[in-house]
Parts: C-alpha cells; sequence; structure tokens
C-alpha cells in the first residue's frame, strides 16, 4: 500500500461530478488529466426498469417475467435477455392480484428469494388494504424475520400509506395519521423514495432536452407532450413544489417527508409520445424502448428511471408479447454492443448516489502510477455510502498511466480494472460492477 501523498504532489481533485458531455472540446480538455466518467466502463448511458407491480396476477407471471427479464434460460415467451431488472413488491391488496400476503408459501418463498437477491428492490406501498400503522409493522416485521431488506420506496396508486401529499395523496409520513409508517419505515432501512413525479425527457442527469419527443405520425399527440412537459418545467422554475423535479433533470434530490425525515427522492421517465400515462404496460413498453429512443439515450448519455407496469399483460401464459420481447433484446443488444447498462432501481440509484457525493483525488505518483483517494464520508451522518454502491465507478486517466489504485477512506480498494480507451479516446480505471445473481429455481 502506498503512502498518502503530500498536498503538493495532487495534481487534480473532484467533488462528485462527472465528465458527462461528449463534445470534442470537453474530451480534449479531460485527456490532460484525471476525470469522474458518468456511467461505468464501457457504457455510455444508464437504465432502470422500474415496474410497479399492479395488476401481476399471481407469482407464476410475477416469477416468468422476473425470469425472462434476468437469466437466459428458456421461458414462455422465448429465451431470457439476460438484463438486470428488478420489481417491486406491496402486502395488502385484494384478491386476484399477485401480493406477499395474497400468494402461497411457495409465493412468498419466491419473493424472499428474489428480495435477497436485490431482484426485488421497491416497496409499492403496503398496498391498497394497508389503512393502518399496524399493517406496515406487521409487513416490515415479516421483512426483518426472514432477512430481507429494502431501500426504496415507491408510492402506490392513492394507498393510504403513500408518503406523496400532492399526486399519490398518502398519509404515510403524517404524524398521528392512522397509516403513519415513516418512522417505522425508515429505521427499517428505506432511504430513496419516489412520490409520483415522472417526465418525458430522455434520459436525466443532462441538461434537458425534448428531441425524440415528436412522433411524426401522431404530430397532435406528441405536441401535446411536448407541450406539457414544457409546461411544468416553467413551472418548476416559477417555483412549483408539485414539478421541482422537472427543473434541473436530475435523477436524484434531497427530499424532507411530512414527518421532517430526511430523504434522496428520485423523479421516473416515461417518454412515450403520447404522454407519461401512455405506453406503461407490458404491451406498451415495446413503444417506448424502441431503436430512436435507446439511440437517444446513448447518445446523451444520460441515467434514467423508467416508470411501467410489467405485469399489467394480456395472457398470463405468455406475459410478453413478441413485440414486447422483441424490445427487451433490443435493449439487451444494447447492453452487449457496451452502450446502455440495465441495472435494478436500487442499484443505480446507489451508483448515483455514490457518483455524485463522494470527493475525490487522484494523485500522478509518477513511473505510470497513479492513486486515487476517495472519500464517501461527506454524506449524510445516518446513513454511510455502502461499499458496493462504489461499483462501477470510473475514472479518466492520463494516457501516461499505466497502473492505478483506488483508496477509500484510507483503505485500498480490493480490485481494479484498466480499462483501454473508450469511444471518446481516454483511458479509464474503474472499480468493476458485477451483475447481481438471479436466483435458482
Amino acid at each position: 500500500m502506498l503512502e498518502p501523498l503530500g498536498r503538493d504532489a495532487r495534481r487534480s481533485a473532484g467533488a462528485g461530478r462527472p465528465d458527462s458531455t461528449p463534445a470534442a472540446g470537453r474530451a480534449a480538455a479531460s485527456a490532460r488529466g484525471f476525470a469522474l466518467r458518468a456511467a461505468p466502463y464501457p457504457y455510455r448511458a444508464l437504465l432502470a426498469i422500474c415496474s410497479d407491480l399492479d395488476e401481476t396476477p399471481d407469482a407464476r407471471v410475477y416469477a416468468e417475467i422476473a425470469r425472462f427479464l434476468n437469466t437466459r434460460a428458456a421461458t414462455a415467451m422465448g429465451p431470457g435477455v439476460g438484463l438486470e431488472v428488478g420489481n417491486t413488491l406491496y402486502f395488502d391488496m385484494p384478491p386476484g392480484q399477485f401480493a406477499y400476503w395474497n400468494t402461497d408459501d411457495a409465493g412468498r418463498a419466491m419473493a424472499q428469494a428474489l428480495l435477497r437477491s436485490g431482484h426485488i428492490d421497491c416497496l409499492h406501498s403496503f398496498g391498497d388494504l394497508a389503512t393502518t400503522r399496524a399493517h406496515a409493522a406487521r409487513a416490515l416485521d415479516e421483512l426483518a424475520r426472514r432477512d430481507c431488506r429494502l431501500e426504496v420506496w415507491v408510492d402506490h396508486a392513492i394507498a393510504p400509506t403513500n408518503f406523496g401529499a400532492d399526486i399519490m395523496r398518502g398519509q404515510g409520513d403524517v404524524p398521528g395519521a392512522p397509516a403513519y409508517h415513516a418512522d417505522l419505515t425508515h429505521a427499517f432501512g428505506v432511504r430513496y423514495v419516489w412520490r409520483g413525479r415522472v417526465t418525458s425527457v430522455i434520459g436525466q442527469d443532462v441538461p434537458a432536452r425534448l428531441n425524440g419527443l415528436f412522433h411524426p405520425r401522431n404530430p397532435a399527440a406528441s405536441a401535446k407532450t411536448i407541450a406539457k412537459e414544457l409546461a411544468k418545467r416553467a413551472l418548476a422554475r416559477l417555483g412549483s413544489r408539485k414539478y421541482a423535479l422537472q427543473r434541473d433533470n436530475r435523477v436524484l434530490h434531497e427530499a424532507t417527508l411530512r414527518d421532517g425525515r430526511r430523504v434522496l427522492e428520485f423523479i421516473r421517465c416515461n417518454w412515450h409520445w403520447g404522454g407519461v400515462s401512455c405506453g406503461d404496460t407490458a404491451r406498451g413498453i415495446a413503444d417506448v424502448l424502441t431503436d430512436a429512443a435507446l439511440d437517444t439515450l446513448a447518445r446523451r448519455r444520460g441515467a434514467a428511471v423508467l416508470y411501467t407496469h410489467l405485469g399489467k399483460i394480456e395472457d398470463p401464459a405468455r406475459p410478453f408479447n413478441p413485440a414486447t420481447a422483441a424490445a427487451f433484446e433490443r435493449l439487451a443488444e444494447r447492453q452487449r454492443r457496451g452502450e446502455i447498462r440495465t441495472l435494478t432501481t436500487r442499484r443505480l440509484l446507489g451508483y448515483l448516489r455514490a457518483r455524485d457525493g463522494i470527493r475525490w483525488q487522484a494523485s500522478d505518483c509518477g513511473a505510470g502510477l497513479a492513486r486515487i483517494d476517495i472519500d464517501t464520508r461527506s454524506g449524510a451522518p445516518d446513513w454511510p455510502l455502502p461499499r458496493r454502491d462504489l461499483q462501477g465507478l470510473t475514472f479518466y486517466v492520463p494516457a501516461h498511466v499505466q497502473r492505478a489504485e483506488l483508496v477509500v477512506d484510507g483503505e485500498p480498494y480490493e480490485t481494479v480494472a484498466a480499462n483501454p480507451p473508450d469511444d471518446t479516446g481516454r483511458a479509464s480505471v474503474s472499480a468493476p460492477l458485477g451483475k447481481l445473481e438471479f436466483p435458482d429455481g
């Protein structure tokens, strides 16, 4: 292990802002030194398919969708596409919908396995029938007893346990309300929260652009979608709380629940030409994951959390029709080409929090050696940054650097990958980005 270098040896420093602009002038300037890359090498963009499980009929369909999206195994829809896609879960729902208390022991065992592997990564409220604090406590106690952890909350329709005050009309964070549970949920570990905000912009964490939304075969409807997005952005600039997340086109924002607890709120996107409430089903996603839209996302080098409901299907025997299966295969091909990487919602949010929240400094040690020191301790004191969220962090290095080490909070990082030049012509080093292991059976 190298000894810490003195201040005079430091050549470059950063505070968590990535070099995400592909312009030639910016690339040339960055090539002379160190820079934090926006996405893990070699990818240009990041995408999470954040699917609400509404109307998923049963555990078999839920599991078959997960197998198709996350493995290469044979499924009712054909060979799986081998992406990384999580799902949501709720507990108290009417009969006829998959939910934790609705299913049988085998269905609950399946859910527990997916929770532990990270393939169920979001609570989608506690469900329509969860109306009291006792309902929330029962669900959280069950998760803890089964050694299942969740850190992401997604409001559902108008469930009483929702956190959103305006769009989703919940009271889950209102002390004294019958459904108040934010203190319990926060103590359980939930820190990422979605409260109903959706944008039409293709790609966040880059300057907002509306290119790619106009649909020549549906000019009136797509023009209306563009006008709505422009109006939301205008209202955001005027101080609207409802549309505040549209103002800077970033995925993550610091927020405070109504009981004073701090969280990170995230915005989801749906760039369907008909608006954010269109194409948000298993059938409709074929009109969202189009070649044109995926090319735009990759070209813009953005990050996105997609709003959809993959359990809203037409045929339980074949949950995804051929067009939908082909859409996911298009996305898988973009991943194989190193253009767009899919991650579960939790993994994408954790990566973005790490990328934008760390402080780092790079030292040119001479003889082709560089050292990059990463400080993760500048975030919220009650919420340390997990080491696993550093996976994928990638730093451009000068051309003469042959070897580099990453040091995290004074300790060497276990594995460092040296990467050849990417499409910008710059070499880099990274903390390798692994893939979640899908549970067998």
